[in-house]
């Protein structure tokens, strides 16, 4: 990393937002950076920040203020990754959630937002979403991926509830499902049910690049 991709990543990580933006807005638009990289550090960023919660030196207030700054970079570089075509394609459509119980939602977002400049179409029906509500959305929306998102360990019964509930309405295999958060590895993953997980952004997006027989 430069002097400034390193600047950017401690920067958002220690909630420096005018800063932070102020330099990943000058990387971008004045220096030609790569989006996609800046997007990158960005979710270096985040990873630390999810250190820090964990650690108990952050609390709900510096994630809800690392989703905003991440939001406000994504309005940047965004247009820039469109301009260049990366989301001219639409490989197909995901159905994205945090499920009940569970109220965090920056993994989430990043996920969707990188699901959507990687040329998928993305509904994001938001956090604590029941299964009742995942059922209805498949229904009118009729993805070919279902993203569960949770961060907490009590998610994970949600989201075998919610998987259940899918088979139980016969949409179970109308699309492939995926689970990701903080705590899920591939034992979360067979108990819920689904059909793969990702540890972060990355991950998902080569999910559903295989699923839908993309190349990456």
């Amino acid at each position: 990393m430069d002097n400034d991709e390193k600047q950017l990543v401690q920067w958002l990580a220690d909630m420096n937002e005018d800063d932070a933006l102020a330099l990943a807005r000058r990387m971008l638009t004045e220096d030609g950076k790569d989006p996609l990289r800046v997007l990158e550090l960005c979710r270096m960023a985040m990873d630390e920040v999810g250190k820090r919660f964990e650690a108990g030196e952050y609390f709900l207030p510096e994630l809800v203020l690392a989703g905003e700054m991440l939001e406000n970079v994504g309005a940047i570089a965004k247009p820039l990754l469109t301009e260049g075509g990366a989301a001219a394609a639409r490989h197909g459509r995901v159905l994205v959630g945090t499920v009940a119980g569970d109220l965090h939602d920056i993994g989430k977002n990043i996920v969707s937002f990188m699901l959507d400049i990687n040329g998928y179409e993305v509904r994001d029906i938001g956090v604590d979403v029941p299964a009742a509500r995942f059922i209805e959305e498949v229904r009118s929306f009729q993805p070919d991926i279902v993203a569960l998102s949770g961060f907490l360990t009590l998610a994970f019964d949600s989201m075998k509830e919610t998987i259940q509930a899918l088979d139980a309405a016969g949409l179970r295999s109308s699309a492939k499902i995926m689970v990701g958060g903080g705590q899920i590895d591939e034992t979360v993953r067979a108990y819920t049910g689904a059909d793969a997980y990702g540890v972060n952004a990355v991950d998902a997006v080569k999910l559903c690049h295989r699923w839908m027989g993309v190349q990456a």
